[in-house]
This record gives structure tokens, sequence and C-alpha cells, in this order.
């Protein structure tokens, strides 16, 4: 890691360091918060969480081979090197800073109401089929998460894919700065996260701060079809790049599509336009929602030099991670997992694609969380909208799922409606409906932990 010495480290966070002088310039190959991950050359960074403090894992990481620890008081008979500060957290951040500043790979960020990382892999899938690419693991896209997928940058890396995820006002300038993004992409201006930014139009001003550390010759990359994101024309004297449709004529299309296929549960097919000429690619994700992914990463390809065949290579060949529109086949069943988060946006995509089985269908759905006042209604509203699909069945557990019910109900009667108060009192009812031929949606918001609905199917079926 490029000047990554414990004595720049100390100066970056602020930090004072302990230890014998001459092993200041000792460098680090990695730095984690978790000690179960330190390897030979590691930094510990130890961080106070609700259920434990990182602190009382250091004597653990020394028998690992971590070459150095943060700490925010003073270590007591430590013959080993570590830094004082007075935030681990902040010095993490600031950590990040510093080693963003030594790269000269581009940096792909890539923030949005829904979709977030199922375009970083689309991108990230693209720009593989030229670059050695580093993406955001899992769900690091906060403010421990994203300074931790930058210090995971290694000197073969040609290029970094990271999704920014924020819930209030100010926290996207905070991962900018670390971030310093080469190329920014929005995907769309939703509902979420309302308790705090309470209008959508709140939601455009945090996500829009993801533009304040973009770098003077940077490019962005926006959907054109969203309302919000078609006002931006031109942010920081750079005019942005939209992705769309070709009949939409309220915003100039960079990029669109056309001839659009859908070909169930096997994906989507499209013809993709762009100044550069065209493709036409299949796209082995099902939804419509793959698409706009698929232009997505078509902008930021071409922003890097690629080649349209690269691109399309990249859009094929583009794979699906587990809790995100994952397609499980499992003793006559397939289950479309997407169990990782909800909102109303993203909920009526992934009903969407349960339209589209073939014999029975069976949505599980759970609470969304974070949409303020009007949490009932937008519930509601998704109800709806699996009877309006004509979805076979909809099992939901939940306080606020007693509204998708109700939605679900009161749209017509071919939908059979079940709602239970917990999520494990409506599973084994599930498990017991459930039969061979079924296509079946699992999608609730993180705090339901909905994928023990989906090993609990596995288990059964398996």
């Amino acid at each position: 890691m490029k000047n990554m010495t414990l004595e720049n480290i100390a100066k970056a966070c602020n930090g004072t360091y302990f230890g014998e002088e001459q092993k200041k310039q000792n460098q680090i190959c990695g730095a984690v918060t978790d000690s179960r991950q330190v390897e030979e050359g590691f930094l510990f960074i130890p961080i106070k969480g609700a259920r434990a403090d990182g602190h009382d894992f250091i004597p653990d990481v020394w028998n690992k081979g971590a070459v150095a620890v943060l700490s925010e008081k003073k270590l007591k008979d430590c013959t080993k090197p570590y830094i004082l500060v007075k935030s681990t957290e902040q010095a993490l951040k600031a950590i990040a800073k510093f080693y963003r500043c030594q790269l000269t790979i581009p940096v792909v960020g890539i923030t949005g109401s829904v979709g977030k990382t199922s375009t970083k892999e689309m991108i990230a899938s693209v720009l593989s089929k030229k670059y050695k690419v580093l993406k955001t693991a899992g769900n690091y896209n906060n403010e421990i998460g994203l300074p931790l997928t930058l210090l995971r940058i290694q000197e073969e890396h040609e290029a970094a894919v990271v999704e920014m995820g924020i819930s209030d006002f100010g926290e996207m300038h905070r991962l900018a700065d670390m971030a310093q993004p080469d190329i920014c992409v929005i995907t769309n201006i939703g509902i979420c996260h309302l308790e705090n930014l309470k209008t959508r139009d709140g939601i455009l001003r945090a996500k829009s701060e993801i533009f304040d550390l973009l770098k003077p010759k940077g490019q962005i990359v926006l959907n054109g079809e969203d309302d919000k994101l078609s006002t931006l024309k031109e942010v920081k004297g750079i005019k942005p790049v939209f992705y769309g449709f070709k009949e939409n004529e309220t915003v100039r299309q960079d990029i669109y599509a056309d001839h659009i296929k859908n070909c169930g549960l096997k994906g989507m097919e499209a013809d993709i336009h762009t100044k550069e000429g065209e493709i036409s690619v299949h796209i082995p994700i099902p939804g419509q929602h793959n698409i706009f992914n698929a232009m997505a990463a078509t902008g930021v390809g071409l922003a890097l030099g690629m080649e349209l065949k690269e691109i399309q290579a990249g859009i094929e060949s583009v794979e699906t991670i587990g809790g995100r529109t994952n397609l499980i086949e499992i003793g006559g069943l397939i289950v479309i997992d997407d169990c990782y988060n909800a909102n109303p946006v993203s909920m009526r995509a992934s009903i969407d694609v349960l339209s589209n089985g073939l014999a029975r269908t069976v949505a599980i759905l759970g609470d969304m969380g974070e949409l303020g006042e009007n949490e009932k209604k937008l519930h509601y509203e998704v109800g709806a909208y699996v009877a309006q699909k004509q979805i076979d069945t909809l099992f939901c557990a939940g306080a606020l799922s007693e509204e998708i019910a109700q939605g679900a109900r009161d749209t017509n009667d071919w939908c059979e409606v079940f709602h239970f108060d917990s999520r494990d009192e409506m599973l084994s009812q599930v498990l017991d409906y459930l039969q061979e031929g079924d296509t079946v949606l699992v999608k609730a918001s993180h705090f339901m932990d909905y994928p023990k609905v989906v090993e609990a199917i596995q288990e059964r079926f398996r």
C-alpha cells in the first residue's frame, strides 16, 4: 500500500505513535476492524460497537501478525507499535482519505435510493473485461464500510467501484470526501429514508452531495427517466450523461435502450444505443430495472475508454449475489431471494419479476423501514400492486405489513392473502403451503431478517 507507513498513518489521523522509532517506517498491507480478519502486516482498527468493544481484542491480533493497532486509550505494558487517537472511527476515515489521495486509479461512486448494489455489480462486471477491479463487498457502503473498502485497494487494481449509502444530510459529503470519485452514478431518487430526508427533494439534495468532491475532470452518469435527476442539467460545469428510453422527450438520453424483450426469469434482451454505436445484449438477470443497470454500466465503460464489445461481454456475464434478485432452484421451486432490503420502488420491481413465474406465484413480504409519516399508505400501495400484478398468493408478516395485506384484499379477490404478526409464525404456514412448481419471492427490509425464510425453504425442499 503506497506510502502507508506507520509514521504517515499517525500523521494522517492526527494520532500519537508509540513504539520503537525504527518501526515507524513499517508499511501496512491492509487494515480491518474485525480482529478475525487480521493477517500478517495488517493494521487493526478497533471500533466500539453496541455489543462489543474492539479494544478487547487487541491482544489477539498480535499473534496473527498485526503490524500495529489504533487505540483510544494508552495500552499498558504494550511492546508492539500502536497509534493513540481520540476516535478510532474518525481515524479510520482520515486514514482512508489519505490513502485515496495516493491512488491514481479511477474510482466510480454509486448512489441512489434503489439499485445501488445491482448497479455496482453490473458496472464491476463490465469494467472487469478490461481492468482489474475492486468493488464494494456486501453492505460495506456506509461511513465504516466505505473506508474499509478503499483500504482494500491494492497495487494490482486498476479501477474501483464503490457503493455509497446514506440516510441523512451530510453523510454523503463525508463519504465523498473519502472516495473522491472520478465518476458519479446516481440510479434514482425514490422513497426511502424519509424519516430524516422528509421528501424526494430532500433525498435529491442529500444524494447530490456526492458531487462535492467529484474530480474537476470527472464525469456524471444519471438515470434520465427519473424526474428529479433529469433536472440536473449541469453540475460544476460538467454535463451529465443521461440514460433511459428513446421515447422520453423530456430529457436528452445519451444512452438509450429499445427493442426490449422480457425473457421471464431467464432475463432481459435489449438494444443499447450510444454515440459510439449500439450493442444487442442479453442480460441474464430478470427484471426491467436491470436494463437501467446495463445502461449505467455502458456509460461508465465508455467514460473509461472501453469498446462496445467489451461492455457487451461484461453485461452478458454479470452474476447475481445472495439477497439481490438471486434465483435459487431447489426441490422443484424457484425462489427469488431478494431479501437484503426493501422500499416501495424495489418492492414493485421484485413483484414485476415474480409475475413472470410460469406456475403458481407466491410473494413472501415483510415490513419496510424508514418511510416516515406515510409508511402505512406506502405499505398499502405495495399490497395493491401485488394484487394488480395477479400474484396468486401473498404471505406477509409484521405490524406494517398488515397494510400490505389489506391493500391486496381491497384491490381484488384474485390474490389469496395471509398476514401474521411475526416472521416465525408465518414461516411454519409458508413451508406447509409451498409446493413443487411454485415461484416464490422473499423480500423485506433488513431488520426483518428474511434470509432465515430463504434458509428454511431451502432446508425443507433440499
